[in-house]
């Protein structure tokens, strides 16, 4: 998750240059490895080792935050490396939200929002390439704060479904987070919206288009005449 906002507070660029196209570097080895662990860590939800999930869990973010830093310290920022941290991400939530919800732990509306959410912005991907964007819009704060709400809150519940005052507080806690982080998220997509109509208006403005054309490699708000979206 850090890792995202690592890459995204340069712009995508790592240190000495911008992001690459390679695949086999050791923060994409990381993050292959955290979207492997998606599977293993539903099968535990539903078969009830909560243990053994929320420990995955904390090894999935820590290993999240260490391929940020080696992308940045060994110069190993890649395009797929910004598509791959933020994908886990999403994964691992809706890996949660389908085992908290089979167990009845979250109620089908909080499932419905999160998931409303994703299809919210999915337009936003066929516009950028339509503008001639080849990369993604830059990860925005809020969104940042809502996944981690959200990656925060989803555990508590968790634990919160066992007998105890310690759970007891945990799912008091879990649900003050969810509902938080499910307000930001939908507050984050609005302002990727945001960031979408600016760089169309400035598509528009542009004489016939022409100032706007992206080099290889170029991520939103490089374009020459087109606004910063962050």
């Amino acid at each position: 998750m850090s890792a995202e906002v690592d890459r995204a507070a340069d712009g995508g660029n790592g240190p000495g240059g911008a992001a690459s196209g390679r695949v086999w570097t050791v923060p994409n080895a990381l993050s292959f490895a955290r979207l492997l662990g998606v599977p293993l860590f539903l099968w535990l939800v539903l078969a009830e080792a909560d243990w053994w999930a929320l420990g995955l869990l904390v090894l999935a973010g820590l290993s999240d935050w260490l391929d940020g830093k080696l992308a940045r310290a060994l110069n190993q920022t890649s395009r797929l490396g910004m598509v791959l941290d933020p994908a886990a991400d999403r994964l691992y939530i809706l890996a949660t939200l389908v085992g908290l919800m089979v167990r009845d732990i979250i109620p089908v509306w909080l499932v419905v929002l999160l998931v409303a959410r994703e299809f919210a912005i999915v337009p936003i991907a066929p516009i950028m390439r339509r503008l001639g964007y080849q990369g993604t819009l830059p990860v925005h704060f809020v969104g940042k704060a809502a996944t981690m709400c959200l990656l925060y809150a989803f555990p508590l519940l968790l634990l919160g479904d066992h007998p105890g005052a310690v759970a007891a507080t945990a799912k008091v806690v879990g649900w003050s987070w969810a509902i938080w982080g499910t307000a930001l998220y939908w507050w984050a997509a609005l302002l990727y919206w945001e960031q979408t109509r600016r760089l169309v208006l400035a598509e528009r403005a542009a004489p016939g288009g022409q100032d706007l054309e992206p080099g290889p490699g170029t991520a939103p708000g490089d374009r020459k005449g087109a606004e910063n979206p962050r």
